[in-house]
Formats: C-alpha cells, sequence, structure tokens
C-alpha cells in the first residue's frame, strides 16, 4: 500500500514546474539536487504517473502533470492558510474577538477593556456587539457569538454559563434629592413618575418582572409614565427632572449626568448578577478566550466598587434601624 503525496513533494513538484530544472528548483528550496529529484520520484510512484518528461533543456510537464499543477497549489495553499491560522492563535497576531454584552456594559467596562486588549494584541480584530442580555444568549446558543457577559437569568438552553463574576445593585435615580432620603419601596414606586428603560424587552428585563411580583404581592401598580430602550436615555430623563428611573449602581455613577442626580437603594434591595456564556460545545477562539480573560479582571476591579456601594448602603440601614429602635 502506497503512501500518499506529502506537503514537501508538492512543494518541490511546484518549484520544479516554477523553475523547470530540478538544479534550479533545488537551490530556491535550498535541498540538494539529488534529494529533490529523489522525492519527486516518490511523488510519481505515489501517484503512479510520470508527471515530468526529462530533456537536456527544460523540463516538460506531462498530461498528469499539467492535471494536478492546480490541485497542488490548492493543497499547499490550504496547508499554509492553516499554518498560519495556527501561528497567529498561538501568538495572537491574528484572528478575531466575538463577543457581546448587555447594551450598558460600555458605561463603564468595554471602553478601558479593549483600549487594553488593543495595546497588547493590535493585530486582533475585535467585534463586539452591545444587545439585551437575552438577545447576546440567542446569538451565543446560535453560534453568531463566541461569548458574551450576561445579566441572570437567560434562558440556559445549548449554553455553559459561569458562576456569577459581577454583582451590581440597581438604585432609584431622581434629579430631588428629597426623594433618595430612604430606600424605596414598592408602595413608593407605585406613586412615583417612572421613567424606564428596556422598552422592547420588557418581558424579560430580570428588574421588571421582580418589581411586578413585588407589586402583585403588596397589592399595588407598578407602570412606567414614560419608557426608552437603553439606561443612557432614562438616565438623561431622570437628570432633566422629567420622572425617576432605576440605573445599575455602576451606570449610575459613571453616566455624565451623575452630578445632576442622586440615588437610593429599593427596599428591599435589588441585586444585578451577571455571567459569562459560552456555547455548551465549547470551542472558543484563543482571541475571545483571551478577551474573556482580561474582562474578568476588568470585571473584578469593578467589583470592589459595587461592593463598596452596598457596604455602604448596608451601614447607612443599620444606623437607620437603630435610631429607629432609640426612638
Amino acid at each position: 500500500m502506497s503512501e500518499g503525496p506529502t506537503l514537501r513533494q508538492l512543494r518541490y513538484f511546484l518549484r520544479s514546474v516554477e523553475t523547470g530544472s530540478f538544479s534550479s528548483a533545488a537551490a530556491a528550496e535550498h535541498v540538494a539536487q539529488p534529494s529533490l529529484s529523489e522525492q519527486i520520484r516518490r511523488l510519481e510512484r505515489n501517484i503512479g504517473a510520470q508527471l515530468f518528461t526529462r530533456t537536456n533543456r527544460a523540463l516538460q510537464l506531462t498530461d498528469v502533470g499539467r492535471m494536478i499543477v492546480p490541485l497542488a497549489e490548492q493543497t499547499v495553499r490550504s496547508a499554509d492558510d492553516l499554518a498560519a491560522t495556527a501561528r497567529e492563535a498561538r501568538t495572537l497576531t491574528g484572528g478575531e474577538v466575538s463577543f457581546g454584552t448587555f447594551s450598558s456594559a460600555h458605561r463603564y467596562l468595554l471602553t478601558p477593556l479593549i483600549s487594553e486588549f488593543r495595546s497588547l494584541h493590535p493585530q486582533v480584530k475585535i467585534k463586539i456587539v452591545g444587545l439585551n442580555s437575552s438577545e447576546v444568549a440567542s446569538a451565543v446558543r446560535g453560534g453568531d457569538l463566541e461569548a458574551g457577559l450576561v445579566q441572570l437569568p437567560v434562558d440556559e438552553t445549548s449554553l455553559a454559563v459561569s458562576e456569577p463574576v459581577l454583582v451590581d445593585e440597581v438604585v432609584y435615580v431622581s434629579a430631588d434629592p428629597n426623594r433618595t432620603t430612604k430606600p424605596v419601596s414598592i408602595e413608593d414606586l407605585s406613586r412615583a413618575t417612572l421613567i424606564m428603560s428596556e422598552a422592547r424587552w420588557q418581558v424579560d428585563d430580570p428588574l421588571r418582572r421582580s418589581l411586578a411580583a413585588r407589586a402583585e404581592a403588596a397589592s399595588v401598580q407598578v407602570s412606567p409614565s414614560i419608557e426608552v430602550e437603553f439606561q443612557s436615555a432614562a438616565l438623561e430623563l431622570a437628570a432633566d427632572g422629567i420622572g425617576d428611573t432605576f440605573a445599575s449602581y455602576l451606570v449610575a455613577r459613571s453616566h455624565h449626568s451623575a452630578n445632576k442626580v442622586t440615588w437610593v437603594a429599593l427596599d428591599p434591595p435589588y441585586e444585578e448578577r451577571f455571567a459569562f456564556v459560552t456555547h455548551a460545545s465549547g470551542g472558543l477562539s484563543p482571541a475571545t478566550r483571551q478577551f474573556m480573560s482580561l474582562a474578568h479582571r476588568h470585571i473584578s476591579a469593578l467589583q470592589s466598587v459595587a461592593s463598596g456601594w452596598s457596604g455602604r448602603r448596608s451601614a447607612l440601614e443599620t444606623s437607620a434601624e437603630n435610631d429607629r429602635k432609640r426612638q
């Protein structure tokens, strides 16, 4: 049983076609002519046909030789592409990050994360899609994205979901400081002029579902007067005094209108948990894997900031409870 043609044999064959002689081909390939000639003979034995007609002037391709030239070129080109892709993957001198996030992540995470990744790996392409968490999960499930950072819960079908990597808290935001002197209850919300984000995704929005459950338990109704798509838009409207809104603490503190509003926790507090999602079958590219590793470090720093707010809120609640007991 004969072995198949090797890449080296095909390269020597194509070089011989290009130069018109074994001696010139051997010089171009930096090998001795007998070695190159022997590889050509082995290729002919493997194929079972003569590839060249040897003359005193130059090599002439046989009919079989002419037929296999394009196939040999395609095989060598594919092998070169494969090697280049593997090399780029090992060294991150190429490839593409394919990642999705919830829309407000650009407010406090994506800019420093992308800037650092780009400085480390300037030749890697970056595609970041900022969508609702449900849509990110669907895109990862469908193979349109390799991975994403989403707010839990999401439909975990065909997904691998990490442990929460970030826990943030929803705060009540108002331009009127008199409305943020104490944690806001569901009864307070039923009387407020509310601006709510996630207008298109309200059915899938965990905060809206939680508020609806709290309202039902308290026999009150909570409904927005204004609905917009993004938290940033809701915050801008709140800063103009149009109404009050909700935002993740990390978003509220980083928004350009943060100096125009104040915020306070909900009563009881509402926490948001975020996790990485990948396809259950795995198969992350090195570029996306490295991006996620760097994202994890940036998120750890953000967690310290978010935890600081939660700690201050808890201390204030304890102090207020102690004051009530003394009274």
